[in-house]
């Protein structure tokens, strides 16, 4: 386990780090990142997250007029009132002290239509979400991976995990709320496969799907910094194949598109760097994992990731590794 520095983001660029901020990529979904700590540690953690992380160094929270600032900024420049602002983490949303406040302040800006929120479901309970609805959230993706308490926990990482509370904040939204409940577990081959048909069952029963499809099964993928616990994927064709039938069982949706949630291509924001590109930096604090560190360019954050020795304050020469969907990676050319 690794001891991690808590920072609280504020007055650096919300644009260009995974780990917090606002995420484009290329739809009209704009990932809101708010803050970057989870109470679980579960097996399959594509972000090595919780108090059993090995990798993490720090844990974020962003200040939240500048979060709001920053998604009206980018919601503006994509040009259409079809928005759907989606709270995700490299996390768990809920640990966020002011969550309302930012699903309040997401729900009022003029360009957005929908607001979901994905969530582990542990931190939440009927008074919070019933605030969250009265703020405007629209949808809560839930991930259950076990109706079976043990191992419901032994998934989660933790013996604090409570399946009885999960699953009644579930039966809440689904049948005492207007949000829409869309149930999405992690198929995690050879440990939870049973449980998949009792989660389909679960959903239908409880009245998940109001609007949007009730469930949307996750394919477990290994991740170079997450957790793998000797879980052997399976293929893409297999995954497929086995929810094609059970929709055939449970005439229910499974096999989820874009369109499903209304999500579509449209104005992207633009990247500010090409990949191997040099670019000065300027060095601003700890990165997130092991090794790294933040820097600004370009009114971009910029995570280095060879930079062990690289002190904050600094400026250094670095060369573009990874562009994608405005997720700037670089590496030091030199440093002083």
């Amino acid at each position: 386990m690794t001891k991690c520095n808590n920072i609280l983001i504020r007055d650096i660029p919300l644009f260009g780090c995974i780990a917090f901020g606002i995420i484009d990529r290329g739809t009209n979904v704009l990932q809101v990142r708010p803050i970057s700590e989870c109470p679980l540690s579960c097996v399959f953690c594509s972000t090595d997250a919780g108090p059993r992380t090995k990798q993490r160094i720090s844990e974020y929270m962003v200040d939240l007029p500048q979060l709001l600032a920053a998604f009206d900024w980018a919601a503006s420049y994509k040009e259409t009132n079809d928005i759907e602002a989606h709270i995700d983490t490299v996390g768990e949303p809920a640990m966020y002290p002011q969550l309302v406040e930012l699903a309040e302040g997401l729900s009022k800006n003029r360009h957005v239509k929908t607001v979901s929120m994905q969530t582990n479901g542990m931190l939440l309970s009927p008074k919070l979400i019933d605030k969250l609805e009265s703020a405007g959230l629209s949808r809560i993706n839930m991930s259950i991976e076990s109706l079976e308490p043990g191992l419901a926990k032994s998934i989660a990482g933790t013996d604090v995990y409570n399946l009885a509370r999960v699953l009644g904040n579930a039966e809440h939204i689904a049948r005492n709320t207007d949000l829409d409940l869309l149930i999405a577990p992690v198929w995690l081959p050879g440990i939870n496969d049973k449980e998949i048909p009792r989660l389909i069952e679960f959903a239908l029963r409880i009245g998940a799907g109001k609007r949007f499809p009730a469930l949307g099964i996750q394919k477990f993928l290994p991740h170079k910094n997450g957790r793998k616990q000797g879980i052997k994927p399976m293929g893409w064709d297999e995954f497929y194949s086995r929810l094609h039938e059970w929709e055939d069982v449970y005439s229910t949706k499974l096999v989820l598109i874009p369109e499903d949630f209304g999500s579509f291509e449209c104005k992207a924001i633009p990247r500010v760097f090409k990949r191997y590109e040099n670019v000065k930096v300027k060095v601003v604090g700890p990165g997130w994992m092991k090794g790294e560190k933040l820097a600004v360019a370009r009114d971009r954050v910029v995570t280095i990731v060879d930079a062990d020795r690289v002190r904050s304050g600094t400026e250094v020469n670095a060369r573009m590794e990874r562009v994608v969907d405005g997720i700037y990676i670089a590496k030091t050319i030199y440093h002083r």
